[in-house]
Parts: C-alpha cells; structure tokens; sequence
C-alpha cells in the first residue's frame, strides 16, 4: 500500500501533507489503496519515512528493473532502436552568498552552516543551475528576433533511453542540472538488450568519443550531425537531421507527460532523494504506457 500512495504522489505532483489530505478526502484513491472508510490512512510522517527507506536502500533502481523484467516477460521487448535524451527538471531555488555558493561547487560546506545544522538541512548542495537555450518565437509580424532565448534552470536532469519499438524508458539515470549529457550515453544509458543496435539522439550526444563508444560496442549511430561552424548547414545534412527528428522526437512524449500532466517537480533535498522521486517518476510513466498499450490493443 505505501509504494502505491508514492505511485500516487508522482502521478500527481503532490505534496506528503497532500497527499494524506487527498487519500481521506478521495473515494477513488482509497479504492486504489484497498482502504475503507473505517480504515486509517498514514499520515504524511509515515509517507516520508516510507519514502526515505526507499532512498537510503537505493531500492528505486531495483523496482524500475523489476518492472522491466515484467513487461519483458509480457512481450513488450525493447526493439526497434532506441532513443536517448535528457530532460532539467526544476528545484526550489537557493539564495545564497557568492562565498557560499563557491563553496559548495568546491565540495565543501560553508563555514555559516556548520553552527547551523536546520539551515544546513534545507539547504540543496547537489542541485545546479545551468541555461537552457529555446528557438526565440517569431512576432506577429512574422519577423524572427535576432538572438534565442537563454533560460537560467536550477536542479537536476533526467537522462533516459526509450526504446523505439514501445516507448519504454529501459535505461535511466539522474544527474545535475549541469552534468553534460552527452557523456552519459557512454555511463550505462544505452540498453545493450534491445533487438536492435540504432541510436537517435540529438546533436548534444554528438562526440567522437560518443561515436567510437557506440562502434566499439556494436551500436549504429543515427546521431543528429552538427552544423559546421562559421557555414551554412549543407542541404543533405539537413535532409538527414530532418529524417532523423521524426524518430527522435518520439521521446519528447516522455517529458510533455512527465512536466504537463505530471508535473514533475523536485521537493527533496540532495542527489539521492532526487534520484528517488526521478526514478518514480520513470517507472510510473512506464505503467502508464502499459495501460495505453493495453487499452489500445483492446480496441
């Protein structure tokens, strides 16, 4: 039952406090729990500790590939290629000192908060902010303005890798927000069992040593090719990358379900607690996709 309230709790962006709220307030949620009226629904106390188990004994890996080897056993094999991607994922922002925030990229704890250990508790050491660059919007004049729009993001990232064939996450990892993704592809995102060796990503996953990596351990590269600096795009590379975008685009579904309907967002203080809520997160978006596929396949 309380892995069932955290499936709840990241379906719908809520809050421990609301979440105990909701479970006595929703017929619907306690049917999902098995609860009755009469029955006593766990504070948000308990749903923490629950939650902190979890963290401590790192088991939200182990339940991510339990399901795996569920819907493997089911038939849904990873196939057809897969598509790697990364997506920030925002965190309450922290105000803190020039002095302090020097320290903590050094790795150390700023001297202010050592005699304060309630300030130290709610402060994030492992969140990072970085910028995220948009395509600028054109204006109503039809006009495209000049620069692109730089977003400053603080938090982590989602680094996943779907398979084509069903649209699975199979491999996953969490970072900070400004760990280089593209790296990760050579740190155990690829998954070596789908049927097939292909890999889309886009041009942040474009790297020599990227492309040794995937030819070294038998992967076919469809990579989006970057534009030569200082020229235009020739027109058969943008063909290519045009061509390669509709199978790489599929996994932006992945993040438009998990920031829209879910509204993933990380409460949580630290690296691993991150790593817990991101790690839920996928593996809901995975029974989500079973109940589609299911339902798909009935009608």
């Amino acid at each position: 039952m309380m892995f069932k309230i955290l499936v709840i709790q990241a379906t719908n962006n809520l809050s421990d406090e609301r979440t105990e709220y909701l479970i006595n307030d929703r017929l619907s949620f306690m049917r999902f729990l098995g609860l009755g009226l009469s029955d006593r629904v766990p504070d948000a106390r308990t749903i923490w500790l629950f939650r902190e188990k979890l963290t401590k004994a790192g088991a939200i890996g182990a339940l991510f590939e339990r399901f795996d080897a569920m819907l493997r056993q089911s038939g849904y094999i990873a196939m057809s290629g897969q598509i790697v991607d990364a997506s920030l994922i925002a965190a309450p922002r922290q105000h803190n000192t020039h002095e302090e925030k020097k320290a903590i990229k050094e790795g150390r704890i700023p001297l202010e908060w050592k005699d304060k250990p309630a300030k130290l508790r709610h402060k994030d050491r492992d969140a990072r902010w970085t910028v995220k660059f948009t395509k600028a919007k054109p204006r109503e004049d039809g006009s495209t303005p000049p620069v692109d729009l730089a977003i400053p993001v603080f938090g982590y990232q989602n680094h996943v890798s779907i398979d084509r064939g069903f649209g699975f996450i199979r491999q996953w990892s969490a970072t900070d927000a400004a760990a280089y993704e593209g790296r990760r592809l050579r740190e155990g995102l690829l998954d070596k069992t789908n049927t097939a060796r292909g890999v889309w990503a886009d041009t942040a996953y474009r790297s020599a040593a990227n492309e040794a990596f995937m030819e070294k351990n038998g992967f076919v590269s469809h990579v989006h090719r970057k534009k030569p600096k200082g020229r235009a795009m020739p027109a058969a590379m943008r063909r290519t990358n045009n061509a390669k975008s509709k199978i790489r685009s599929r996994v932006e579904h992945v993040f438009a379900e998990q920031k829209d309907r879910m509204e993933l967002f990380i409460r949580t203080i630290g690296i691993a607690r991150a790593t817990t809520k991101i790690g839920l997160a996928n593996l809901v978006f995975n029974i989500k996709r079973l109940l589609f596929l299911r339902r798909a396949a009935v009608a």
